[in-house]
């Protein structure tokens, strides 16, 4: 069975756990009885998924997160690699053994092939665990931050910008009224985490592939 790459498993929750994360940062306090209607509406866009996966205090947790699973990559690796040799072993001097020996070495080759199986979809399933839990609690205070950002200039209305089915399309906005930046900074100020050494886009570190098949 092919596992998932790390990779793949973390976009997929970078998609589906902003889409919860966002309905209280998006929920506007209610103004009191005594407060004026706005004469003329004040919109905002932002990609809400950037702004969180952007943020100097998501991109230090998931380092962490990637130092945490590297022992276990480093550990399938090794064992893909040995399962390959052994294919290949096999393949070459197949002719030389017996039938039991084949037989054999082809019943420890699929043991281990399933082995390898399990223990990619057991850290894959604790990889995602843990993305879910980072993403939520970045999320939900970045949605704090944001809540507080457009009450404090004025905006009435703020619409998520990024490619998501569970996000409103926004096919056009003036890049004047793209607050992503804005909160990103204001986050970070609150946070007072500072920026890492080399900021870059979340890549958490992919499984082995499985060997080939014997032939």
């Amino acid at each position: 069975m092919k596992c998932l790459p790390f990779s793949v498993v973390a976009s997929i929750l970078l998609g589906t756990a902003f889409a919860a994360a966002q309905a209280p940062a998006t929920h506007t306090p209610a103004a009191s009885s005594s407060a004026a209607a706005p004469s003329q509406a004040k919109v905002a866009v932002i990609v809400f998924r950037a702004a969180v996966s952007q943020t100097n205090e998501f991109q230090r947790d998931f380092a962490d997160l990637q130092k945490k699973y590297d022992p276990k990559r480093q550990q399938l690796q090794a064992l893909n690699e040995q399962i390959d040799t052994m294919t290949k072993q096999l393949q070459t001097q197949g002719t030389a053994l017996s039938d039991d020996e084949r037989a054999a070495r082809a019943r420890t080759i699929d043991e281990k092939k399933k082995e390898l199986d399990r223990d990619s979809q057991d850290a894959q399933t604790d990889f995602q665990g843990d993305m879910q839990e980072l993403v939520n609690r970045i999320a939900s205070k970045v949605g704090e931050v944001m809540t507080d950002y457009a009450t404090k200039h004025g905006y009435t209305l703020v619409l998520d910008a990024s490619q998501s089915q569970d996000s409103p399309t926004v096919l056009y906005a003036v890049p004047s009224i793209d607050i992503t930046k804005e909160v990103i900074d204001a986050y970070n100020v609150k946070s007072g985490v500072p920026a890492p050494a080399q900021a870059a886009e979340p890549a958490a570190p992919e499984a082995p592939k499985p060997a080939a098949p014997q032939k």
